[in-house]
Protein backbone atom coordinates (compact mmCIF):
# COMPACT_ATOMS: atom_id res chain seq x y z
CA UNK A 1 0.00 0.00 0.00
CA UNK A 2 1.15 3.25 -1.16
CA UNK A 3 1.82 5.69 1.62
CA UNK A 4 0.40 9.13 0.72
CA UNK A 5 2.89 12.08 1.27
CA UNK A 6 1.09 15.85 2.31
CA UNK A 7 1.29 18.35 0.35
CA UNK A 8 1.54 21.00 3.40
CA UNK A 9 4.80 19.36 3.62
CA UNK A 10 6.20 20.94 0.63
CA UNK A 11 7.54 24.36 0.07
CA UNK A 12 6.53 25.04 -3.53
CA UNK A 13 10.14 24.18 -5.53
CA UNK A 14 10.04 20.41 -3.72
CA UNK A 15 6.47 19.99 -4.77
CA UNK A 16 7.02 21.17 -8.36
CA UNK A 17 10.23 18.86 -8.25
CA UNK A 18 8.25 16.36 -6.83
CA UNK A 19 5.06 16.52 -9.58
CA UNK A 20 7.57 16.29 -12.22
CA UNK A 21 9.54 13.01 -10.78
CA UNK A 22 5.86 11.59 -10.71
CA UNK A 23 5.23 13.19 -14.40
CA UNK A 24 2.29 14.82 -12.99
CA UNK A 25 2.55 18.15 -15.09
CA UNK A 26 4.83 20.42 -12.68
CA UNK A 27 3.49 23.70 -14.30
CA UNK A 28 0.65 22.80 -12.83
CA UNK A 29 2.53 23.65 -8.69
CA UNK A 30 1.15 27.36 -9.20
CA UNK A 31 -2.25 26.75 -9.25
CA UNK A 32 -2.11 23.91 -6.53
CA UNK A 33 -0.60 26.03 -3.89
CA UNK A 34 -2.87 28.67 -5.06
CA UNK A 35 -5.93 26.43 -4.42
CA UNK A 36 -4.73 25.44 -1.07
CA UNK A 37 -3.04 29.20 0.38
CA UNK A 38 -5.12 31.07 -1.21
CA UNK A 39 -8.55 29.75 -1.90
CA UNK A 40 -8.27 27.35 1.47
CA UNK A 41 -9.05 24.51 -0.60
CA UNK A 42 -9.09 20.97 1.62
CA UNK A 43 -9.03 18.40 -1.09
CA UNK A 44 -8.03 18.10 -4.77
CA UNK A 45 -12.00 17.50 -6.47
CA UNK A 46 -12.47 21.28 -5.77
CA UNK A 47 -9.50 22.21 -7.93
CA UNK A 48 -11.77 22.05 -11.13
CA UNK A 49 -9.14 24.39 -13.36
CA UNK A 50 -7.43 20.90 -13.11
CA UNK A 51 -8.20 18.11 -15.47
CA UNK A 52 -10.20 15.34 -14.10
CA UNK A 53 -7.80 12.60 -14.88
CA UNK A 54 -4.89 14.82 -12.78
CA UNK A 55 -6.88 15.12 -9.89
CA UNK A 56 -7.48 11.33 -9.80
CA UNK A 57 -3.64 10.90 -10.27
CA UNK A 58 -2.88 13.60 -7.15
CA UNK A 59 -5.16 11.52 -5.17
CA UNK A 60 -3.54 8.09 -5.52
CA UNK A 61 0.26 9.69 -4.52
CA UNK A 62 -0.36 12.97 -2.20
CA UNK A 63 -3.07 13.99 0.11
CA UNK A 64 -4.43 17.45 2.30
CA UNK A 65 -3.94 16.64 6.00
CA UNK A 66 -5.83 18.94 8.23
CA UNK A 67 -6.22 18.77 11.73
CA UNK A 68 -9.81 18.43 13.23
CA UNK A 69 -11.29 20.84 15.18
CA UNK A 70 -12.09 19.98 18.02
CA UNK A 71 -12.96 22.96 19.71
CA UNK A 72 -13.42 26.54 19.45
CA UNK A 73 -13.96 28.73 22.16
CA UNK A 74 -14.15 33.08 21.41
CA UNK A 75 -13.59 35.99 23.73
CA UNK A 76 -15.42 38.67 24.51
CA UNK A 77 -12.41 40.99 22.99
CA UNK A 78 -12.45 39.09 19.21
CA UNK A 79 -9.77 36.49 20.40
CA UNK A 80 -10.72 32.94 19.11
CA UNK A 81 -8.79 29.88 20.81
CA UNK A 82 -8.85 26.44 18.65
CA UNK A 83 -8.20 22.66 19.96
CA UNK A 84 -7.05 20.82 17.01
CA UNK A 85 -6.67 17.30 16.51
CA UNK A 86 -4.16 15.61 14.40
CA UNK A 87 -4.59 11.76 12.85
CA UNK A 88 -2.90 10.13 15.72
CA UNK A 89 -4.92 11.73 18.21
CA UNK A 90 -2.28 14.52 19.06
CA UNK A 91 -3.63 17.67 20.07
CA UNK A 92 -2.22 21.57 19.91
CA UNK A 93 -4.12 24.67 20.19
CA UNK A 94 -3.40 27.94 18.67
CA UNK A 95 -4.73 31.63 19.03
CA UNK A 96 -6.03 34.16 16.60
CA UNK A 97 -5.52 37.31 17.55
CA UNK A 98 -7.62 40.79 16.48
CA UNK A 99 -6.41 43.85 16.96
CA UNK A 100 -6.95 47.09 15.35
CA UNK A 101 -4.60 47.41 12.96
CA UNK A 102 -3.78 43.26 12.17
CA UNK A 103 -4.71 39.88 12.68
CA UNK A 104 -2.31 37.74 14.51
CA UNK A 105 -2.06 34.21 14.92
CA UNK A 106 -0.31 32.29 17.78
CA UNK A 107 0.67 28.83 16.98
CA UNK A 108 2.20 25.57 18.38
CA UNK A 109 5.25 23.81 17.10
CA UNK A 110 5.20 20.66 19.19
CA UNK A 111 2.30 18.30 20.82
CA UNK A 112 3.37 19.08 24.44
CA UNK A 113 6.84 20.61 25.78
CA UNK A 114 10.16 19.13 27.42
CA UNK A 115 11.09 21.85 29.09
CA UNK A 116 9.20 21.79 31.59
CA UNK A 117 8.78 26.01 32.85
CA UNK A 118 7.10 25.59 35.91
CA UNK A 119 4.45 28.47 35.03
CA UNK A 120 3.19 26.77 32.01
CA UNK A 121 0.25 24.50 31.82
CA UNK A 122 1.45 23.08 28.46
CA UNK A 123 4.92 21.32 30.71
CA UNK A 124 2.31 19.55 32.78
CA UNK A 125 1.43 17.73 29.86
CA UNK A 126 5.00 16.38 29.22
CA UNK A 127 5.96 16.12 25.53
CA UNK A 128 4.63 13.74 22.44
CA UNK A 129 6.01 14.96 19.52
CA UNK A 130 7.38 17.43 16.82
CA UNK A 131 4.83 18.71 14.21
CA UNK A 132 5.77 18.81 10.90
CA UNK A 133 6.00 21.85 8.90
CA UNK A 134 2.68 20.97 7.05
CA UNK A 135 0.98 20.36 10.24
CA UNK A 136 2.33 24.00 11.58
CA UNK A 137 0.58 25.27 8.22
CA UNK A 138 -2.24 23.21 8.85
CA UNK A 139 -2.63 25.90 11.80
CA UNK A 140 -3.11 28.54 9.58
CA UNK A 141 -4.91 28.04 6.75
CA UNK A 142 -7.66 25.76 9.26
CA UNK A 143 -7.99 29.44 11.27
CA UNK A 144 -8.21 31.41 8.10
CA UNK A 145 -11.02 29.17 6.86
CA UNK A 146 -12.67 28.90 9.99
CA UNK A 147 -12.96 32.89 10.59
CA UNK A 148 -12.92 33.27 7.11
CA UNK A 149 -9.78 36.34 7.58
CA UNK A 150 -6.66 36.32 6.86
CA UNK A 151 -3.99 36.43 9.22
CA UNK A 152 -0.82 38.81 8.10
CA UNK A 153 1.65 38.42 11.27
CA UNK A 154 2.51 34.94 13.15
CA UNK A 155 3.71 33.86 16.51
CA UNK A 156 5.70 31.19 17.46
CA UNK A 157 4.76 31.11 21.23
CA UNK A 158 2.00 28.77 21.27
CA UNK A 159 2.59 25.04 22.60
CA UNK A 160 6.18 23.53 22.50
CA UNK A 161 10.06 24.71 21.97
CA UNK A 162 10.50 25.66 18.38
CA UNK A 163 13.86 25.94 18.73
CA UNK A 164 13.83 22.23 19.81
CA UNK A 165 11.81 21.67 16.28
CA UNK A 166 14.20 24.06 13.95
CA UNK A 167 14.10 22.49 10.86
CA UNK A 168 10.30 21.54 10.43
CA UNK A 169 9.29 25.60 12.11
CA UNK A 170 11.87 26.62 9.25
CA UNK A 171 10.58 24.79 6.09
CA UNK A 172 7.06 25.91 7.70
CA UNK A 173 8.13 29.41 7.63
CA UNK A 174 9.53 29.24 3.81
CA UNK A 175 6.21 28.54 2.96
CA UNK A 176 4.67 31.21 4.72
CA UNK A 177 6.53 33.72 3.30
CA UNK A 178 6.59 32.20 -0.44
CA UNK A 179 4.25 34.76 -2.32
CA UNK A 180 2.89 31.52 -4.11
CA UNK A 181 1.90 30.12 -0.70
CA UNK A 182 0.89 32.38 2.71
CA UNK A 183 2.70 35.64 1.68
CA UNK A 184 3.25 36.85 5.22
CA UNK A 185 6.14 39.41 5.46
CA UNK A 186 9.31 37.81 7.03
CA UNK A 187 8.97 40.83 9.49
CA UNK A 188 5.74 39.90 10.64
CA UNK A 189 6.75 36.81 12.16
CA UNK A 190 8.27 35.93 15.39
CA UNK A 191 9.81 32.94 16.81
CA UNK A 192 10.11 33.03 20.51
CA UNK A 193 12.30 30.48 22.55
CA UNK A 194 13.12 29.72 25.65
CA UNK A 195 16.72 30.36 25.49
CA UNK A 196 18.11 27.71 23.45
CA UNK A 197 21.16 28.91 22.34
CA UNK A 198 21.89 26.37 19.58
CA UNK A 199 19.01 27.79 17.84
CA UNK A 200 19.86 31.22 18.20
CA UNK A 201 23.00 30.74 16.87
CA UNK A 202 21.59 29.34 13.67
CA UNK A 203 18.59 31.47 13.80
CA UNK A 204 21.66 34.79 12.89
CA UNK A 205 22.68 32.56 10.06
CA UNK A 206 19.29 32.42 8.58
CA UNK A 207 18.91 34.76 5.17
CA UNK A 208 15.13 35.62 6.49
CA UNK A 209 14.09 39.39 8.50
CA UNK A 210 12.20 37.87 11.22
CA UNK A 211 11.41 38.66 14.72
CA UNK A 212 13.66 36.85 17.41
CA UNK A 213 11.69 36.88 20.97
CA UNK A 214 13.52 34.95 24.16
CA UNK A 215 11.68 34.72 27.32
CA UNK A 216 13.52 35.63 30.29
CA UNK A 217 10.82 35.97 33.13
CA UNK A 218 13.59 36.69 35.49
CA UNK A 219 16.72 38.69 35.79
CA UNK A 220 19.20 36.42 37.27
CA UNK A 221 20.14 32.78 37.65
CA UNK A 222 19.16 31.71 40.79
CA UNK A 223 15.31 32.88 40.52
CA UNK A 224 14.94 31.93 36.58
CA UNK A 225 16.06 28.19 37.30
CA UNK A 226 13.39 27.73 39.90
CA UNK A 227 10.81 28.25 36.94
CA UNK A 228 12.94 27.30 33.98
CA UNK A 229 15.48 24.34 33.99
CA UNK A 230 16.61 25.17 30.49
CA UNK A 231 18.58 27.77 32.70
CA UNK A 232 20.72 25.22 34.05
CA UNK A 233 21.76 23.93 30.34
CA UNK A 234 22.19 28.01 28.91
CA UNK A 235 22.64 30.23 32.47
CA UNK A 236 21.78 33.99 31.67
CA UNK A 237 25.42 34.63 30.51
CA UNK A 238 26.01 32.67 28.01
CA UNK A 239 21.99 33.09 26.76
CA UNK A 240 22.58 36.82 26.49
CA UNK A 241 26.09 36.46 25.04
CA UNK A 242 24.31 34.29 22.17
CA UNK A 243 22.03 37.47 21.60
CA UNK A 244 24.71 39.98 21.14
CA UNK A 245 26.10 37.49 18.72
CA UNK A 246 23.05 36.96 16.81
CA UNK A 247 22.77 40.87 16.88
CA UNK A 248 26.13 41.80 15.51
CA UNK A 249 25.17 39.46 12.73
CA UNK A 250 21.14 40.65 12.06
CA UNK A 251 21.70 44.21 13.48
CA UNK A 252 18.22 43.68 14.44
CA UNK A 253 16.41 44.32 17.52
CA UNK A 254 15.17 41.64 20.13
CA UNK A 255 12.49 41.34 22.24
CA UNK A 256 12.56 40.08 25.39
CA UNK A 257 9.39 38.32 27.07
CA UNK A 258 9.09 39.04 30.79
CA UNK A 259 5.71 37.36 32.54
CA UNK A 260 5.14 39.45 35.72
CA UNK A 261 4.85 37.35 38.76
CA UNK A 262 3.26 38.60 42.23
CA UNK A 263 6.15 38.73 45.20
CA UNK A 264 8.49 37.09 42.81
CA UNK A 265 10.34 38.97 40.03
CA UNK A 266 8.27 42.23 40.27
CA UNK A 267 10.30 44.26 42.63
CA UNK A 268 12.33 47.32 42.32
CA UNK A 269 15.57 45.54 42.58
CA UNK A 270 14.58 42.66 39.81
CA UNK A 271 13.93 46.06 37.70
CA UNK A 272 17.45 47.13 38.41
CA UNK A 273 19.10 44.34 37.56
CA UNK A 274 16.82 43.15 34.08
CA UNK A 275 18.66 47.02 33.56
CA UNK A 276 21.90 45.76 34.28
CA UNK A 277 21.85 42.44 32.34
CA UNK A 278 20.56 43.87 29.28
CA UNK A 279 23.28 47.05 28.58
CA UNK A 280 24.20 46.86 25.28
CA UNK A 281 21.50 44.79 23.67
CA UNK A 282 19.06 46.81 21.32
CA UNK A 283 15.86 45.42 22.75
CA UNK A 284 12.55 46.06 23.53
CA UNK A 285 11.00 43.94 26.63
CA UNK A 286 7.51 42.99 26.80
CA UNK A 287 5.88 42.77 29.89
CA UNK A 288 3.39 39.96 30.19
CA UNK A 289 0.32 39.83 32.77
CA UNK A 290 0.52 36.17 33.93
CA UNK A 291 -2.95 34.30 33.05
CA UNK A 292 -2.97 31.62 36.20
CA UNK A 293 -2.95 28.01 35.72
CA UNK A 294 -2.86 27.09 38.72
CA UNK A 295 0.86 26.20 39.11
CA UNK A 296 1.37 28.35 42.58
CA UNK A 297 2.19 31.63 41.18
CA UNK A 298 -0.01 35.14 41.02
CA UNK A 299 -0.59 37.88 38.79
CA UNK A 300 1.10 41.07 39.57
CA UNK A 301 -1.33 43.47 40.46
CA UNK A 302 -1.78 46.29 37.99
CA UNK A 303 -0.49 49.13 39.74
CA UNK A 304 2.55 47.57 40.80
CA UNK A 305 3.13 46.52 36.91
CA UNK A 306 2.88 49.81 35.64
CA UNK A 307 5.39 51.05 37.91
CA UNK A 308 7.92 48.14 37.03
CA UNK A 309 7.27 49.31 33.43
CA UNK A 310 7.66 52.78 34.47
CA UNK A 311 11.12 52.19 35.97
CA UNK A 312 12.50 50.74 33.27
CA UNK A 313 11.70 53.12 30.97
CA UNK A 314 12.99 55.56 33.11
CA UNK A 315 15.93 54.15 32.65
CA UNK A 316 16.11 53.76 29.09
CA UNK A 317 14.72 50.38 28.44
CA UNK A 318 11.92 50.51 25.24
CA UNK A 319 8.91 48.58 27.64
CA UNK A 320 5.71 48.11 27.13
CA UNK A 321 2.60 46.10 28.96
CA UNK A 322 1.18 43.90 26.26
CA UNK A 323 -2.14 43.84 26.05
CA UNK A 324 -4.42 41.28 27.25
CA UNK A 325 -6.06 39.24 25.07
CA UNK A 326 -8.40 36.05 25.56
CA UNK A 327 -8.04 35.89 29.60
CA UNK A 328 -12.16 34.74 29.65
CA UNK A 329 -11.63 31.77 27.30
CA UNK A 330 -8.15 30.62 29.22
CA UNK A 331 -6.05 31.84 26.39
CA UNK A 332 -2.44 30.96 27.70
CA UNK A 333 -0.71 27.50 26.27
CA UNK A 334 -1.83 24.05 27.23
CA UNK A 335 -5.18 25.24 29.37
CA UNK A 336 -7.65 24.04 27.07
CA UNK A 337 -5.70 20.95 25.94
CA UNK A 338 -5.06 19.73 29.17
CA UNK A 339 -8.90 19.75 29.65
CA UNK A 340 -9.56 16.99 26.63
CA UNK A 341 -6.49 14.80 28.40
Amino acid sequence: MRILENVLDYDYQGFRSKLEREKLEPYRATQIFDWIYKKKATSFAVMTNLSKKLRESLNRRFELKFPELVTRVESKDGTVKFLWKYADGSTVESVLLRYSDRISACISSQVGCVLKCKFCATGRSGFVRDLTSGEILAQILGMEKSENERIGNVVFMGMGEPMLNYDEMMRSIHVMVDPKALKISQRRISISTSGIVDGIERLANEPLDIVLSVSLHAPIDEKRVKIMPIDQKYPLAVLLESIKNYQAIKGKRVTFEYILFDEFNDSVEDAKKLIEILEGIKCNVNLIPYNETGMGFKRTPSEKARKFESFLKSHGIEAVMRIEKGSDIDAACGQLRRRTL
